[in-house]
């Protein structure tokens, strides 16, 4: 799976099948809007997202 389809399978298209498309895995004006941060390019490496941020706290990965 490339960087792109990994990170949109964990976003947009997990919120598709969960029936909850522009809800979830979008920021957009009423969605809940989760962000990252990226020290680098995500489409070609995912682990450039240094972290995540969900319900104002932020999720890191421990081995960064």
């Amino acid at each position: 799976m490339t960087p792109a389809a990994a990170l949109r399978a964990a976003t947009s298209g997990a919120a598709e099948l969960l029936g909850m498309s522009g809800r979830l895995g979008a920021i957009a004006p009423g969605a809940y809007a989760d962000v990252i941060a990226v020290s680098g390019d995500p489409l070609q490496d995912v682990k450039a997202l240094a972290f995540v941020m969900k319900d104002g706290k932020i999720y890191r990965n421990p081995a960064r």
